[in-house]
């Protein structure tokens, strides 16, 4: 299918209080939530509600971001006990990064089971990457979600055929290794060591690569999946 011809969504906006309404939606409790990231420095990430489950961040893509010397991690496939997803729905990265960050802390975060997320990730589980992604094409529950929450945004919402060139991706915290979560690559990337513990400061190492390689760009937005209560 080229690129043309999939499936698009509004992109939804880099907002902790727009994510929120929208995992609250999915059946999230509502002591956990995303928060803002303010800043790389220690004293900043100590305002950051504590414990972390996972790091998103939206990134601009260019051609310093998809150049392969500046490529940062190491690639897998698979990894046993990691849920991960490919995307293939337009401007669905947002909801592919909840996905990630929420999928792979179910044991942490009790998800509400009447709510139709529950099903979709209990329908997927066993799921290959590529069989993920084409039930998410297909949902059109978790659509009209994203949908919803793409609209509530404090600036307008884009047009669902407008290629935005920033990306959001996931980090999270899987047997003792940091692992970033996007949906365009073949699979997770490993950044190495990390614990539930230091979560927040093991992926911002990471994300200060990403801004590194892109010094001059501000593009780069940074929040915490957390305990907020």
């Amino acid at each position: 299918m080229s690129d043309d011809k999939k499936p698009r969504w509004v992109p939804l906006e880099s907002n902790p209080d727009v994510l929120n309404r929208y995992i609250y939606n999915l059946g999230v409790p509502k002591d956990w939530g995303f928060a803002d990231v303010y800043g790389l420095d220690p004293e900043l990430l100590m305002m950051v509600p504590r414990p972390v489950t996972a790091v998103m961040l939206l990134y601009p893509i260019n051609d310093k971001s998809e150049s392969d010397e500046n490529k940062l991690g190491e690639e897998k496939e698979e990894i046993p006990g990691v849920y991960y997803m490919k995307q293939t729905v337009g401007n669905a990265c947002g909801t592919v990064a909840v996905i990630h960050a929420l999928a792979n802390n179910t044991d942490t975060i009790k998800l509400e089971e009447n709510k139709h997320f529950s099903k979709f990730l209990a329908n997927t589980l066993d799921k290959d990457p590529n069989e993920k992604a084409v039930i998410l094409e297909e949902d059109q529950a978790m659509g009209a979600v994203h949908e919803e929450s793409a609209q509530e945004g404090q600036t307008e919402a884009p047009s669902r055929d407008e290629r935005v060139n920033t990306h959001f991706i996931a980090f999270v915290c899987k047997d003792g290794g940091l692992y970033e979560l996007d949906g365009r690559k073949s699979g997770p990337v490993y950044h190495g060591k990390a614990g539930p513990d230091t979560l927040l400061e093991d992926a911002i190492e990471v994300v200060r690569k990403f801004m590194a390689r892109d010094p001059d760009n501000l593009n780069f937005t940074v929040m915490a999946l957390a305990k907020l209560t």
